[in-house]
């Protein structure tokens, strides 16, 4: 891959935010060999594929159509684990049952490995609660719905693993060569920090509406424009520097580091992704003391790599709009470190887009602790009722038993 250095970088205490990197070449061949132009860098597919064998890729999945599912499996390289997460219905049609098979045949056919099971699995709330980690689980003691705590989950499967990435990809995705390009850049991104503390988000070239006969090339999502604006406010507001540098609040493509996947708290449905931008800067920013002193001497790099291929995803209309602008933005108003001027700019917003009024404040996000003190030992234990090789560490293609 042929990728530009970052031609900004922000310094926000010890967090380095670096502008968007554009992907120049897709494949620039083998060689790692050193280029004269100093704002390029050639990542060779060697480095990405070693990379890759060392990264798991997280799917959660509701309800999504199987040709969908199926080509998003087919984008994802090679080398990298799959874990499904599905909530899916199981009656009266057991859709989770039909994503099983599928990926069962993907497997069969690519002698891959790969890992499904269901979010409201009883054997995974009790592995959970013989774990340490109650805080997901719902009053009927199963698994809460919602898209963070799938996530959570997959990243305490990528760390049964023993893997040290753990990247997320949705399942409404159109294009499995987007899906892969996602993860390749993912690749691509842990090849660059010296730091261990490593986030990738992909900001998306063009996110496409069919308007009647016609593709009209959209650079915005309208969730994403507004969180991208109050993430880069409340930066200014404590920089002094009016900045623009955070392009990818909810970037639902995005990759973690195993170190940092560790230590991040998670807000609960579409909160997750700009709550882990708003607690890196609230712990990590410089204003305000951390216990995590190792975090603070090495650093956090978050790289923001925008993809060559559009997104193309399923439309899921105005409710889903409304629902992922008001968790996103009150990810942002509750910050600790969010600004009174910004606060009221975010009431303002969700009044204009008519999500709530503007003299009230948008609902708390559920905040749920960071995996770093579950008990690993006893979740793999726990587990083996339903993936009864997990102590092969997912070398073969590991799915759920049939139930």
């Amino acid at each position: 891959m042929l990728i530009e250095t970052p031609r900004y970088t922000e310094r926000f205490g010890s967090v380095r935010i670096h502008g968007t990197q554009r992907v120049l070449e897709l494949d620039s061949g083998d060689e790692e060999e050193a280029l004269l132009e100093p704002a390029v860098r050639k990542i060779s597919r060697q480095a990405i594929a070693q990379i890759e064998k060392r990264m798991a890729i997280v799917i959660p999945i509701k309800g999504e159509e199987l040709k969908l599912f199926e080509g998003v499996l087919s984008g994802i390289p090679h080398n990298c684990l799959i874990i499904v997460v599905s909530n899916s219905q199981r009656e009266p049609v057991d859709r989770y049952r039909m994503e099983r098979d599928a990926l069962e045949h993907f497997c069969k056919f690519t002698k891959r490995p790969a890992v499904i099971i269901h979010q409201k699995d009883r054997v995974i709330a009790e592995a959970l609660k013989k774990a340490g980690y109650r805080s997901i689980l719902g009053e009927d003691g199963l698994v809460k719905d919602g898209k963070a705590e799938g996530m959570i989950l997959g990243i305490l499967l990528a760390k049964l693993a023993g893997k040290d990435y753990v990247g997320f990809v949705d399942a409404d995705n159109y294009m499995p060569g987007a899906v892969h390009e996602y993860v390749e850049n993912f690749a691509a991104g842990f090849t660059i920090p010296e730091s261990p503390f490593v986030m990738v988000r992909n900001a998306w070239l063009f996110k496409p509406k069919i308007l009647g006969t016609d593709v009209y090339f959209k650079k915005w999502g309208r969730v994403s424009e507004l969180t991208n604006q109050h993430v880069n406010s409340i930066i200014s507001a404590h920089t002094h520097f009016e900045t623009e540098v955070i392009k990818t609040a909810n970037a639902g493509e995005h990759a973690l580091s195993m170190p940092l996947a560790s230590i991040l708290p998670f807000a609960s449905g579409f909160a997750v992704e700009p709550y882990e931008l708003m607690f890196i800067f609230e712990q990590f920013g410089g204003i305000k003391p951390t216990a995590y002193k190792e975090v603070v001497e090495k650093g956090i790099d978050i790289y923001q790599i925008e993809t060559r291929n559009p997104h193309f995803h399923k439309e899921k209309g105005d409710k889903h709009v409304a629902e992922m602008l008001l968790a996103s933005l009150a990810a942002v108003y509750y910050s600790s470190i969010c600004d009174e001027e910004t606060k009221k700019a975010i009431r303002n917003d969700l009044a204009r887009h008519k999500v709530s009024p503007a003299n009230r404040e948008p609902p708390k996000p559920v905040i749920y602790p960071p995996i770093k003190n579950v008990n690993i030992d006893a979740f793999r234990e726990a587990v083996k009722e339903i993936i009864p090789a997990v102590e092969t560490m997912f070398k073969n293609s590991l799915t759920a038993k049939r139930k």
